[in-house]
């Protein structure tokens, strides 16, 4: 009897799934594992948002069921934060949405916004919950592809009309995850104007917005005049503020979709524990120039990990934001090259068509390791570097 949906067949798990099974033998044999594969910070959240937590925690009435909209003080809270950080004025009443994560308001939008036979248009290469969830709401993906040589920024004319016309929503993520691209006014207005003329509405994944550097900024999607008439914008505390176990996030804009994003959401979970809650405003509201040593600490990883490797002739794309670095494999399949990195090296990485089609002939490292650590990985590849570089090997 077979239990599972014919849905399950259409998520890209397998890239995945194949390279955990290889990672996992290397390490049962005794071998050295390097894992720059998922994006997960490995430095805790500010200590004084820690401080708050411990409080909560305390408190018997923490551990009631929590409302879907989140405590008014958090929505307050998150409110301040967009028009500081980002000169965003957004109505805590009817504009802001807690979730559990930005994964949470990514995998149930498009049950709140698509039906069967639409069309969502995802970047290509982008994060895999984009494509799963349409699936998830039966509807189909259209891959817009973002190409290296077009600096991983949509081109809105390579879309056919028929494509256009069918399509409901589109999905954003600037800075990119994986390409490590940073976004612009210009983008996000072009973005607008296509949206515009094709009645489609809008979604920016701004998970990565405070992680840019050298001197990149990509302004919030909401500051762009139209934007919130037609979209919302998905801001997450897990790298920012290093809260990724804890699952908080919350989205803004439009207030319609945020209304259809909270009815599927009360249907299918609760309030975000209201500890967490009350430790992401203390976070929100007291930065305490967190987000200045985040940035220069990422920047100082990514120069430590490239400068071996552009040494030795791997001539990468300097990342811009995010806290990944997205290299091409020589013209090799992404899957073989990430399969041969490990073999030859102990470093994991992400098979970039895990990412999309366009994805393909990349892997995707994370920065997720000390400076030091992440010079000596990158100097035993580059002592690998034209093995690697030699398909025959």
């Amino acid at each position: 009897m077979n239990l599972r949906s014919k849905r399950l067949n259409l998520f890209s798990s397998a890239v995945f799934y194949e390279l955990s099974n290889l990672t996992e033998k290397r390490k049962q044999d005794g071998l050295p594992v390097f894992p720059l594969g998922i994006g997960s910070p490995d430095l805790p959240p500010p200590l004084h948002s820690i401080d708050v937590l411990r409080e909560a925690l305390l408190d018997p009435s923490s551990f009631s069921y929590q409302r879907t909209e989140g405590l008014t003080d958090f929505r307050a809270c998150i409110s301040r934060f967009m028009a500081a950080q980002y000169g965003v004025q957004v109505d805590p009443e009817c504009e802001v949405l807690p979730l559990i994560g930005a994964q949470d308001g990514l995998s149930h939008i498009t049950l709140a916004l698509v039906d069967p036979g639409d069309i969502v248009l995802i970047p290509d290469p982008g994060y895999p919950i984009y494509e799963v969830a349409v699936h998830l709401a039966g509807a189909t993906p259209y891959f817009y592809p973002l190409r290296g040589e077009h600096d991983f920024l949509p081109d809105w004319s390579m879309i056919p009309s028929t494509i256009a016309e069918r399509a409901k929503l589109m999905i954003l993520n600037f800075p990119g995850n994986p390409t490590t691209a940073v976004g612009s006014r210009r983008v996000f207005e072009e973005a607008i104007h296509f949206a515009r003329l094709h009645e489609i509405a809008i979604i920016h994944d701004a998970t990565y917005i405070e992680l840019q550097f050298d001197e990149h900024q990509t302004p919030s999607f909401l500051s762009v005049p139209g934007a919130k008439e037609l979209g919302i914008e998905l801001h997450s505390l897990s790298k920012t503020f290093n809260f990724a176990g804890a699952r908080v996030a919350f989205a803004v804009g439009q207030q319609d979709m945020l209304e259809a994003l909270r009815i599927v959401k009360s249907q299918v979970d609760y309030g975000i524990f209201m500890p967490i809650q009350k430790a992401a405003m203390a976070t929100l509201d007291n930065d305490r120039g967190h987000h200045r040593s985040l940035r220069a600490m990422y920047k100082e990883r990514r120069d430590q990990f490239l400068a071996p490797l552009h040494a030795a002739g791997w001539d990468i794309r300097i990342p811009e934001g995010t806290m990944f670095v997205f290299a091409h494999t020589f013209g090799q399949d992404s899957r073989t090259f990430a399969r041969r990195l490990l073999e030859e090296t102990g470093v994991v990485s992400v098979p970039g068509v895990g990412f999309g089609p366009s994805g393909e002939g990349y892997v995707r490292f994370a920065m997720v390791t000390s400076k030091d650590e992440l010079s000596d990985i990158a100097s035993q590849i580059a002592k690998k570097i034209d093995r690697l570089r030699n398909r025959q090997t």
